[in-house]
């Protein structure tokens, strides 16, 4: 098992990736952020003239003993912090919707792009590597959007309204309190690579710990049944342990700034109380400016302290942005192309001529294969295990393309056409059953969406599958469970069928589509599928005989070549591979 690495921007990326982020998310929201930033400057405003009016608290009340003013700066306090209060809750309902708002669209694209990627793309990659893009990559894209603009609007102009009242009480003491600022800037800078190389390992490892719950889940029945409990769950205490020990080194290292700060703020901090009282005892100042200029000093810290570890923070985000990006410039290997003509079956003659298909260089699967299944006829594959059957199938829905040779439909390659239209002229039933969440009803509908309950019902009874599914206590509504697990192997196999048999499709391929049916049920089937196939071309695998004897034609699959073909008959008589194949099975 493998799980791909998470792509960390280098820091000559970072201000890149931060561009094309605010040129692709945040033009969209500029409206919000906005109206978020018009909040955080009344955050910022009320913060600043609260610390101010310090300098008229102490000087009319403590010192001038001014009773009137007591009730009047009272007021104004309780003014201000309302203020204050509305602002925080309108800036933070605003970007609570904005993040939401990415969330959701980031999703979309990349779900969208996903289902534009073939089938050998997903072929080399295990789904827990979609599900966390699907989750992080989203949320990080929405975080550095919010922590840039909350850092632009709350704390940068807090800052900025705080830093002028110091200013406006003493120009001299400003000077001694930020004089530690650069240091803290520079301290903080160290830590940023470091940060970004541990998120990628929490990422990765998080990735391991998703792939080996999903593996668990699917293969739970082989788990139980070889007894691997024990190995399963050392492989995820150890993964868990790596991602948990990643998790701690990040917030170690995020952590460093704090005492940094906290150390350069108590020195800021002490020079400002050393200098400022020694003004107000020996120089005469009145104790209002002072108090009102530590008060601002303090209030300052906080967004001082975030504005110096905003790289930190954003630099774990950017793995994730730089993700997004990464996997969003991977071109569409799907796009159908809108020039191509949709498929016009007017038969269904399908026909590989000297194809050639290998899943890896220098392993051929198919060599030189050709044949012909005509049309409305039944054309069967048989063969050993390997022999590219499988492969037939897949060449011929564009799961994959091969390396050489034509595949026809009608004299159509199907290469010049749409993929759309290509697979929504063939139903497919695979030995492989997948079920999807939902309820019988919704999967069988799945053939033809838009279909009535009248007509998923009679593809049913046609597919011998509604007599179990009307002794369910919920009937048609009974969800499947994942992957179908509430059901039978029978059952889901019977529901794939009349899953295809709604479809209707002209070319109907079977890949070994009564495998896990018993043998009244594999009759009551191969009679539904034999009724089904009279209007169709279908191409059938199958490992057991007795199911194709009656097909029109016969093709023996061996080395990626039709070694053989006829009918059953002439091919016993013929004494050669098929015939072969059939004294092994029968004896």
């Amino acid at each position: 098992m493998t799980v791909s690495a998470a792509r960390t921007a280098p820091p000559a990326e970072s201000s890149v990736l931060l561009r094309r982020l605010v040129a692709d998310q945040g033009r969209a929201h500029w409206k919000g952020y906005l109206l978020a930033f018009v909040f955080m400057a009344a955050i910022a405003a009320s913060t600043s003239l609260a610390a101010y009016l310090m300098r008229d608290v102490i000087n009319e009340v403590f010192v001038a003993r001014n009773s009137r003013a007591i009730w009047i700066l009272s007021g104004t306090i309780v003014a201000i912090y309302t203020v204050k209060g509305l602002a925080t809750y309108g800036q933070q309902i605003t970007l609570t919707r904005i993040a939401n708002a990415i969330v959701g669209s980031v999703q979309r694209r990349l779900y969208g792009h996903m289902l534009a990627m073939d089938v050998p793309f997903f072929a080399e990659r295990h789904t827990s590597e979609f599900v966390g893009k699907l989750s992080f990559v989203a949320t990080s894209s929405a975080a550095v959007l919010n922590a840039l603009i909350t850092v632009a609007g709350r704390d940068f102009l807090s800052l900025i309204g705080l830093v002028t009242v110091m200013i406006v009480q003493d120009p001299m003491l400003s000077i001694v309190g930020g004089i530690v600022m650069p240091l803290a800037v520079w301290g903080v800078q160290g830590l940023v690579k470091r940060a970004r190389k541990i998120m990628r390992s929490e990422f990765t490892g998080g990735m391991a710990v998703l792939e080996t719950m999903q593996e668990t889940v699917r293969g739970i029945r082989v788990v139980k049944a070889f007894g691997l409990e024990e190995l399963f769950r050392a492989r995820m205490e150890g993964q868990i342990a790596a991602v948990q020990a990643a998790a701690d080194k990040r917030a170690r290292v995020g952590a460093r700034s704090v005492p940094l700060m906290e150390t350069l703020g108590g020195f800021a901090i002490a020079g400002v109380i050393l200098y400022g009282g020694w003004r107000v005892v020996s120089a005469g100042e009145t104790p209002g400016t002072f108090f009102s200029f530590i008060t601002a000093l303090l209030l300052a810290y906080e967004p001082a302290k975030r504005l110096a570890r905003v790289h930190v923070d954003l630099s774990a985000n950017l793995v994730g942005v730089g993700l997004l990006y990464e996997f969003l410039e991977q071109p569409a290997r799907e796009a159908d192309d809108p020039n191509l003509p949709a498929l016009a079956v007017s038969g269904g003659r399908v026909e590989f001529a000297d194809v050639r298909f290998a899943y890896r260089e220098g392993e051929d699967v198919l060599n030189g294969l050709s044949f012909v299944a005509e049309a409305g006829k039944t054309t069967a594959l048989v063969g050993p295990s390997g022999g590219g059957k499988s492969t037939i199938f897949a060449l011929l829905l564009r799961f994959w393309d091969p390396r050489s040779g034509t595949v026809t439909i009608d004299g159509t390659s199907v290469d010049a056409v749409s993929r759309r239209s290509l697979r929504a002229r063939i139903g497919l039933v695979s030995q492989d059953v997948f079920l999807f969440a939902g309820t019988v009803a919704e999967n069988i509908a799945l053939g033809r969406p838009g279909a009535s309950r009248a007509e998923v019902e009679a593809a049913a009874k046609a597919a011998h599958a509604h007599d179990f599914i009307a002794g369910f206590h919920r009937g048609y509504d009974t969800p499947v469970g994942e992957n179908g697990l509430q059901l039978s192997g029978g059952q889901r196999q019977r529901i794939a069928i009349a899953r295809a048999i709604l479809g209707d499709a002209p070319i109907l391929l079977l890949d070994e589509a009564t495998a896990a049916l018993d043998t009244e049920s594999e009759r009551a089937i191969q009679e539904a599928l034999a009724e089904l196939a009279k209007s169709r071309t279908t191409l059938v695998i199958a490992h057991r005989l007795q199911t194709i004897q009656r097909a029109d034609r016969i093709c023996v699959i061996e080395g990626g070549r039709v070694v053989e073909e006829g009918r059953h008959d002439d091919l016993l008589a013929a004494r050669g591979r098929y015939a072969r194949l059939h004294e092994i099975q029968f004896g």
